[in-house]
């Protein structure tokens, strides 16, 4: 449920398919997301669920899985 809403969120602020993420795919790296796009993406996860990511804690998360755990782990 939470990597589903996850990959709705990437597809809708960064244009994306949904085949094209999985869990190891790196949101700058491979999806090609700027600053501005993670803190967009970042905020629409925060609202979705109801989560509250510190700076320190996002610039942690390089890849979808990463994201999807920190979300599942603080909810």
């Amino acid at each position: 449920m939470v990597y589903e809403k996850v990959v709705s969120i990437l597809c809708e602020q960064l244009d994306m398919k949904p085949e094209q993420i999985s869990m190891d795919v790196g949101i700058s790296d491979d999806l090609g997301a700027d600053s501005l796009d993670l803190v967009e993406v970042l905020m629409s996860v925060e609202d979705e669920f109801e989560v509250e990511i510190p700076d320190e804690e996002a610039e942690k998360l390089k890849t979808v899985g990463d994201l999807v755990r920190y979300i599942e782990d603080n909810q």
